[in-house]
């Protein structure tokens, strides 16, 4: 290997992998870039070298590119929230769309054709509504840093706003360096509650309001397309897809582990009058057995949004065994998403119709998907 530690070499982007880091090689030697677009000329120093690749951090661009802009934010680079800032937003999403299909491609041999457009985000800064303020004890400076983990995944960036969080959560941040925690090593979460959604406080809901309309009418879509008369919402949380979804189907229900949520759901649907559901606080697959035996599995949609860690194996399998008429995946993490898709698909069992991306995560390597899995006869 030509390659050492501190090398410092010009390279050509030609790829952006997913995670967010530029791919440039080096004699064929592939090298990691964060902060880069492809098609761009740049000089880098090697700082990381395994067998078959290196890491280097950005010198300087030699060769722009014209999707290149100035970043919104003063803390892009050193805060470890957000990788493109200084990409122009529509070339964020044909890269992520690209980083989809090629997982996709990859993982399950599934066609590039299935990934539509990823929809955008109609306010692509201002946008979270959750976000997690971390405090950690700089000793040779004598203060305590608050803010996001950095880039080098070490230390917090200390921090006064966040141009991606909603107007409301920098009134917080504010709030929270104001009246600091005590010592270091303590994590604090901020949030705006939703609008007519009871959500406890350690309970999930979607973090972008923004484009939830549109992820709602993407769900709905696609269940009205499979055609299904009952629907098992599983990782159902607080019953969001479950009660948006109630007018398209005959009857529905909800599974969730976490108490509290489940308490939440039925009192948000009570709240619209929904009654042709009910919710189940249990272990997933613990009670997806039983009802996957209750409703008759030709008329059946089964909702999946699970944590990013994806689906455990034994319950795709009893999803592959039982067969409902349609499963539809909702997934912020691509790779574990193809991973779990490829295991649905595989001898043929399911069909992925189309995959819908949804940019919920503007200036983030992070993108929502919701797929579109049929039964084949």
């Amino acid at each position: 290997m030509s390659l050492k530690l501190g090398d410092k070499i010009s390279l050509t982007i030609n790829d952006t992998a997913f995670g967010g880091e530029g791919v440039g090689r080096h004699d064929d030697f592939v090298v990691f870039v964060p902060f880069v677009i492809s098609g761009e000329i740049v000089e880098v120093e090697i700082t990381e070298l395994k067998k078959n690749f290196a890491r280097a951090k950005l010198l300087q661009v030699l060769t722009p590119s014209p999707e290149r802009v100035e970043p919104q934010c003063r803390y892009f680079g050193a805060c470890g929230g957000c990788q493109y800032q200084h990409i122009a937003y529509a070339e964020q999403l044909r890269v992520k769309q690209k980083q989809i299909a090629d997982l996709l491609e990859r993982v399950g041999k599934i066609p590039r054709d299935v990934v539509a457009p990823v929809i955008p985000c109609p306010s692509p800064y201002g946008y979270r509504n959750r976000i997690m303020i971390r405090s950690q004890w700089n000793g040779p400076a004598k203060k305590l840093e608050i803010g996001f983990i950095r880039t080098d995944n070490k230390f917090v960036e200390d921090i006064t706003e966040c141009k991606i969080a909603e107007p409301a959560l920098n009134n917080q941040i504010t709030e929270v360096r104001a009246h600091p925690p005590h010592k270091g090593g303590i994590k604090v979460v901020l949030r705006v509650q939703p609008e007519n959604w009871e959500v406890p406080k350690d309970s999930f809901f979607q973090n972008n309001f923004f484009l939830l309309p549109k992820l709602v009418e993407t769900v709905r879509a696609f269940l009205k397309a499979g055609g299904a008369q009952y629907l098992i919402d599983l990782y159902c949380g607080v019953g969001f897809f479950g009660i948006e979804s109630a007018g398209v189907v005959k009857s529905f229900i909800g599974v969730e582990y976490d108490k509290l949520a489940i308490a939440a759901a039925r009192r948000n649907a009570t709240a619209r009058n929904i009654s042709n559901g009910d919710f189940v606080a249990a272990q997933v697959e613990d009670v997806l057995p039983g009802l996957l035996q209750k409703f008759s599995a030709e008329q059946t949609s089964v909702i999946l949004d699970p944590p990013r860690k994806g689906c455990w194996p034994e319950m795709l399998e009893l999803l592959r065994q039982t067969r409902p008429a349609q499963v539809i995946y909702v997934s912020c993490h691509p790779a574990t998403m193809a991973r779990d898709l490829n295991i649905l698909c595989a001898d043929g069992v399911f069909e992925l119709a189309q995959v819908q991306p949804l940019d919920m995560f503007p200036q983030t390597q992070h993108v929502e998907c919701v797929a579109d899995l049929r039964r084949r006869n």
